[in-house]
C-alpha cells in the first residue's frame, strides 16, 4: 500500500473524529420526536455546530475516496476506524482530562490493531470479475443486519438505542465505502457518462442519507461514548465484508496471517470499547464546550 494510501485515510480519520464530535454535540439538542426520521436532519441543517460537523464529515470522505481510488477497501477501512482516535484527543482538549492509563491501552489496541490486519493480510485486489449473485447475497446481509439492530433498538429504552442505531449506521458506511471504491473504478475506466449509468453511485447516496439520519439519532438518544464506539467498529468490519463479496480483494490466508488478522481485528475492537468509554469523551446534554452559535 502507498504513502499517499496511509496519508489519505489518516487525514479522512482525523476529519471524520472531528466531524461526529461537533455533530453529536449538536444532535444530542434535537427534539427527540424527530428520533430515526429525516425530519431530524431538516431540524439540525439549521444548527451552525452540526453544518460544521457535516463539513468535517464531508471532507474527510472525500480524503476517504481518494484513499479507496488508490487502495483496497480491506487496506483503508482499518485506517478509517482510527477517527476514534481523533476524536479523543478533541474531546480530552475540550474536557482537560488525562488520557490516563485506559485511555493509552486503547490507543495502543486500536493502532496496534490496525497495524497488524494490515501487515498480516496484505489485501490485493481482485484477479477475477465477482459474480453478481454474490455480491447481491453480501449486501443483502449487510442491509438486513442493519435493519435488524434498527428494530431491535425501536423496542428498548432509549438510553440502550445508541449503539444499536450507530452500529446500524455504520454497516451502511461499510457498504457505502465498498460502493464508492466501485464508482471510482467505474469513472476511472469509463467517464462520467458510465458513472451515471451505473445503479452504485445513487445507492452510494442512499446508503449516506439514511446512514447520518441512523447516527444522528444515536447521537441524539444518548452520549458520544455509547454510539462512537458501535460505530466505529461496525463500519471497518462492514467495508473489510464488502471488500471480499464486492470487488474480490484478497487477504493472505495461511493459519498465522489469519491468526494476525483476527488478533488484530479483536484489538481494534477493544481498543475502540475502551476510547469510546473514556471519561474525556462527551457525557450528554450538560456538557459545555462545543459551543457554535445556532
Amino acid at each position: 500500500m502507498s504513502g499517499a494510501v496511509y496519508a489519505f485515510g489518516l487525514a479522512a480519520a482525523c476529519l471524520l473524529g472531528l466531524g461526529f464530535v461537533l455533530q453529536q454535540h449538536a444532535a444530542q439538542r434535537a427534539p427527540l420526536a424527530d428520533m430515526l426520521s429525516f425530519r431530524l436532519l431538516l431540524d439540525l441543517v439549521r444548527d451552525r455546530t452540526w453544518l460544521a460537523g457535516i463539513a468535517c464529515m464531508v471532507a474527510g470522505q472525500i480524503f476517504g475516496v481518494f484513499a479507496l481510488a488508490r487502495g483496497h477497501v480491506s487496506s483503508v477501512e482499518p485506517l478509517l476506524a482510527t477517527n476514534l482516535l481523533f476524536a479523543v484527543i478533541l474531546a480530552r482538549w475540550l474536557s482537560g482530562q488525562r488520557l490516563g492509563w485506559s485511555g493509552w491501552i486503547g490507543v495502543a489496541l486500536l493502532s496496534g490493531g490496525v497495524t497488524a490486519f494490515i501487515v498480516a493480510a496484505q489485501p490485493k485486489g481482485a484477479t477475477a470479475p465477482v459474480g453478481g449473485v454474490r455480491q447481491v447475497l453480501v449486501i443483502a446481509l449487510l442491509l438486513a443486519s442493519s435493519l435488524i439492530l434498527v428494530i431491535i433498538a425501536k423496542h428498548l429504552r432509549l438510553i440502550k438505542e445508541p449503539p444499536l442505531l450507530a452500529a446500524a449506521g455504520g454497516l451502511l458506511y461499510g457498504i457505502q465505502d465498498a460502493l464508492t471504491r466501485m464508482s471510482t473504478g467505474i469513472f476511472s475506466a469509463g467517464g462520467l457518462l458510465a458513472l451515471v449509468t451505473t445503479w452504485q453511485p445513487y445507492a452510494v447516496v442512499a446508503l449516506a442519507v439514511t446512514g447520518l439520519m441512523l447516527v444522528q439519532s444515536a447521537f441524539e438518544a444518548g452520549p458520544l461514548r455509547m454510539s462512537l464506539p458501535a460505530l466505529t467498529a461496525a463500519e471497518p468490519i462492514a467495508g473489510i465484508a464488502c471488500g471480499i463479496g464486492l470487488l474480490g480483494d484478497q487477504l493472505r490466508v495461511t493459519p498465522t496471517a489469519l491468526a494476525w488478522q483476527v488478533g488484530g481485528l479483536i484489538a481494534v475492537v477493544i481498543g475502540v470499547l475502551l476510547l469510546g468509554r473514556h471519561p474525556a469523551m462527551p457525557t450528554g446534554r450538560s456538557d459545555p464546550g462545543l459551543t457554535v452559535a445556532s
